[in-house]
């Protein structure tokens, strides 16, 4: 894939500009990065945090075919994320499914993907990626102080944005071809080599219906996660993990 970078030194959101850059034709490999936004928009209506250049901003257009399942790709571009992570600052990254990049329990990063039509049966798909890189601890929200950490503490010192930038951009490419390639089950392997939560962890999870405890049971391959509950396995195509390890008291 070639990919074409436009910057911008300030937008409400790099998934809105591309979005709507897709709708008005933007090729396959265009490339969203600001300074800062001020309307960053996170999973679940959530807001992220984007102060001015403290973080990488960076939404990424894709030109899928109809015939292409996009159920992995959120799994897919978190991979990409952790392997350029590692690639520029050696922190050894974890993922959250379905699509938060962590470390230590903290999360340094999310994915969110968004997709839609432009003309007659032009599909599109826009991968964006928000990652905390030189926030101080003392920088975030009160109500993100616990939950959060910048890749500037993970890794001891300055990451540079351009390389991890580009590091980004390479691994994305190389994620999304099985998902093109229709060789899913490969995403999903690499998705629990790099997981957060092993098979058989105690899990708490939050979805539409409620919370749930059991255990993590695995991955289906359109990436929904399966949770071993006293009451039999339950499915969950979206939902949140609040927790993972021994049940607190």
């Amino acid at each position: 894939m070639t990919f074409t970078i436009q910057r911008l030194e300030t937008c409400g959101s790099t998934n809105e500009e591309a979005k709507s850059r897709a709708r008005d034709g933007a090729p396959e490999g265009t490339v969203i990065v600001a300074d800062e936004q001020t309307s960053g928009k996170g999973t679940k209506g959530r807001t992220w945090f984007s102060p001015a250049r403290a973080g990488l901003y960076v939404s990424v257009i894709l030109r899928p075919g109809m015939d292409v399942s996009l159920s992995l790709l959120p799994l897919a571009a978190g991979l990409a994320a952790r392997e350029a992570v590692e690639r520029s600052s050696g922190v050894p990254a974890k993922l959250r499914w379905p699509n938060d990049i962590v470390w230590e329990g903290k999360k340094l990063g999310g994915i969110l993907c968004e997709g839609g039509l432009s003309g007659f049966q032009q599909r599109y798909s826009v991968v964006g990626l928000g990652l905390n890189l030189a926030m101080p601890a003392s920088g975030f929200p009160a109500d993100f102080k616990d939950k959060a950490v910048s890749l500037f503490e993970a890794a001891g010192g300055c990451v540079d944005l351009e390389t991890l930038l580009g590091a980004f951009l390479e691994e994305l490419d190389l994620a999304v071809a099985p998902l093109f390639e229709k060789r899913t089950l490969d995403i999903i392997d690499s998705f629990l080599g790099h997981s957060e939560e092993a098979l058989g962890d105690p899990l708490a999870i939050q979805s539409a219906a409620g919370p749930f405890r059991g255990t993590f049971a695995g991955l289906d391959p359109d990436g929904a996660i399966r949770l071993a509950t006293p009451e039999g396995e339950r499915r969950f195509v979206s939902a949140e993990i609040l927790s993972f390890g021994p049940a607190p008291k």
